[in-house]
């Protein structure tokens, strides 16, 4: 089971990149357009997004993924209090999602404190889910 894969575009071709690089060249303006709706963006995004601009325009491939608390396997283990062989059987069962960098599992600090909340609930029924209040004690 995957997370979220990452996403990945071809370089443009020549007649392409090169009004894209001079776009980028020409202005400090960077404006999204999502429906017909500008949207300005926060600095750190607009950085990100004009790197992934620029890459396109010199002609490079690029991939985009989400960094979100991607943790190791043996991060994971560790927060979860589990072995690592126990943790691998889990992403295998589908039990835990889990993302491949090439051959290396990594796991979302939220998955692994969700699995762990699911858990407790076993054992504790007054354990809420992540956002939610607890159960009220049966009286």
């Amino acid at each position: 089971m995957t997370a979220r894969p990452p996403r990945s575009a071809a370089a443009l071709p020549p007649e392409q990149a090169g009004p894209l690089r001079r776009a980028l060249t020409d202005s400090a303006d960077v404006t999204v357009f999502v429906d017909g709706t500008a949207h300005r963006l926060p600095p750190e995004a607009q950085a990100a997004v004009v790197d992934l601009l620029a890459r396109l325009s010199d002609g490079d491939a690029v991939q985009v993924t989400s960094v979100a608390e991607l943790l190791t396997t043996s991060q994971a283990a560790e927060l979860a209090g589990i072995s690592h062989s126990y943790l691998r059987k889990l992403t295998d069962a589908g039990t835990l999602p889990v993302e491949y960098r090439g051959s290396h599992r990594r796991l979302r600090r939220s998955d692994v404190e969700e699995w762990l909340r699911s858990q407790l609930r076993r054992t504790d029924p007054s354990v809420a889910p992540a956002g939610r209040e607890p159960a009220d004690p049966p009286s």
